[in-house]
């Protein structure tokens, strides 16, 4: 065995280990390597920044599509309930979206047909009576001391120029309307099949998570179908009540065209949220208008008392079980969904508040409020303030 050098012992005197030093001055070299770990930081850092740039301008690239992926996202998730229940009378998932897409597919159809005719004709009779009209409200501003004469209202109107200026844009309506049909027709099939592919879409997203959260992302799916399915079918039920109404009385004052014009009044009051009955009602009283000034007088009489009608008495008996938005909220939301998407963003803004408010309040335990004179009374509005 070959002997292994034994090392000197260290002395235990301070003393003594600095006379053991070498001689000289000691240069100790500075770190001047990075971190491993700082520079993986860095380029994680990096890599994340660049992957959201690079995300941010496809995203503005493909904003138009991806609208109408969100829209088709909407309408599944609104026909789910209705498939849902076709499914459970032992029909096919795939021949109850066939039937359910079917007859929406008929009713916006039926909607389309009923209001071309009347924007044409009424177009057609525009150009053609102008002139009469423009004496007509000339001579009906006049019973209220408005003087206006019949070449100013018929200057405002388009002058003798109009029908030459709707033949001037048929062109560029034509092609809105191409580019429009396109929109309806992508949408379409997006809509079919996330809606008759549900089940299989959302077992490969689950895929992704752990079990715990597929329960949470299943009950937030839940909800949203929840809050979307009630939405849509008590507004159609609103609409249908709205039309009727508005049928009869547009028959009752005699405006032409009474059943188009219920018919886009009570859709348009019901899916445009908040302001939805006022918007429209402009086109039965611009009809009337173009007929009868009075008959318009009439007609918007009518909207503003059924407006008072449809909120107090008619519209919380339906929606009591569907959503409970306050008002102010409501209206908020309409405004950020058609800041940020239009009047697409308009129409799904309740839901998706609705979905986001029941979902934020089932992590908050509900307790009993006390009695004050700040939070009012549970029976009645705030008492009175007591400072005796």
């Amino acid at each position: 065995m070959v002997d292994q050098p034994v090392p000197p012992e260290v002395p235990a005197d301070d003393a003594t280990v600095g006379d053991s030093l070498p001689a000289g001055p000691v240069y100790v070299t500075p770190a001047t390597d990075m971190p491993v770990w700082v520079t993986k930081l860095l380029w994680k850092i990096v890599g994340i920044a660049v992957f959201f740039w690079a995300a941010f301008h496809v995203a503005r690239a493909l904003r138009g599509f991806l609208i109408l992926l969100l829209i088709s996202f909407f309408l599944a998730t609104a026909l789910e309930p209705a498939v849902t229940f076709l499914e459970g009378r032992n029909w096919r998932r795939g021949v109850a979206t066939a039937s359910v897409f079917l007859w929406a597919v008929v009713l916006g159809f039926v909607i389309i047909g009923m209001m071309v005719p009347v924007a044409v004709t009424q177009a057609r009779d525009l150009a053609e009576n102008l002139p009469r009209y423009s004496t007509q409200l000339a001579d009906f501003l006049a019973r209220f001391n408005i003087e206006v004469s019949e070449q100013s209202v018929l200057d405002a109107l388009g002058g003798p120029d109009f029908a030459s200026s709707i033949g001037g844009r048929a062109f560029g309506f034509g092609s809105v309307v191409v580019n429009t049909v396109f929109q309806l027709l992508t949408i379409g099939l997006f809509t079919f099949y996330m809606t008759a592919d549900a089940p299989r879409l959302r077992r490969l997203i689950l895929r992704l998570f752990p079990q715990e959260r597929q329960r949470e992302l299943l009950r937030i799916q839940e909800i949203a179908i929840d809050k979307t399915g009630g939405y849509v079918y008590s507004r159609l039920l609103l609409a249908g009540v709205a039309a009727l109404v508005t049928w009869i009385a547009l028959r009752i004052i005699g405006v032409p065209f009474a059943e188009p014009l219920a018919l886009w009044v009570g859709i348009i009051s019901q899916f445009v949220p908040v302001v939805g009955t006022y918007l429209g009602g402009i086109f039965p009283v611009a009809i009337a208008l173009l007929d009868d000034p009075a008959k318009a007088i009439w007609v918007v009489v009518f909207i503003v008392l059924y407006q008072q009608f449809e909120n107090y008495v008619i519209s919380p008996r339906v929606t009591a079980h569907t959503m409970s938005l306050h008002p102010a909220v409501a209206f908020g939301s309409a405004i950020v969904g058609a800041t940020l998407l239009g009047a697409a963003g308009a129409l799904m803004a309740l839901p998706v508040a609705a979905t986001i408010q029941a979902w934020v309040s089932s992590y908050f335990e509900v307790h009993e409020v006390i009695e004050s004179r700040l939070v009012g009374s549970r029976f009645g509005p705030p008492a009175e303030p007591d400072y005796e």
